[in-house]
């Protein structure tokens, strides 16, 4: 079994900085790719940013430019780094890693999510 916890959510004015960390444990043989999602007030999870297991990134066009994601292997441990956050970033954030558990079987594990608050 594979466990997620995030971290590092909160409140923070227009124009701040905020550092999310979802540190995976449990019987994990690899995570290849590694995703943050988010859910707003009203509205539908939508897909932030994405970091493969080689590193390629991709990112929502809503926070190009704003946002970073990145991976520690050695941690099991994704990040994202958010810059300039606006009112509009508002919402749940959910890490999602696509694990390959010690009997080589690939499947999804989703965190509780963290709150990001961002006042205007």
């Amino acid at each position: 079994q594979v466990q997620l916890v995030e971290s590092g959510g909160g409140l923070v004015q227009t124009g701040g900085s905020l550092r999310l960390s979802c540190a995976a444990s449990g019987s994990i043989f690899s995570i290849n790719t590694m995703s943050w999602y988010r859910q707003g007030p009203e509205k539908q999870r939508e897909l932030v940013a994405q970091i493969t297991s080689t590193g390629r990134t991709d990112y929502a066009d809503s926070v190009k430019g704003r946002f970073t994601i990145s991976r520690d292997n050695a941690k099991n441990t994704v990040y994202l780094q958010m810059n300039t956050l606006k009112p509009e970033d508002t919402a749940v954030y959910y890490c999602v890693c696509n694990v390959v558990g010690t009997l080589l079987r690939t499947y999804d594990v989703s965190g509780q999510g963290t709150q990001v608050t961002v006042s205007s």
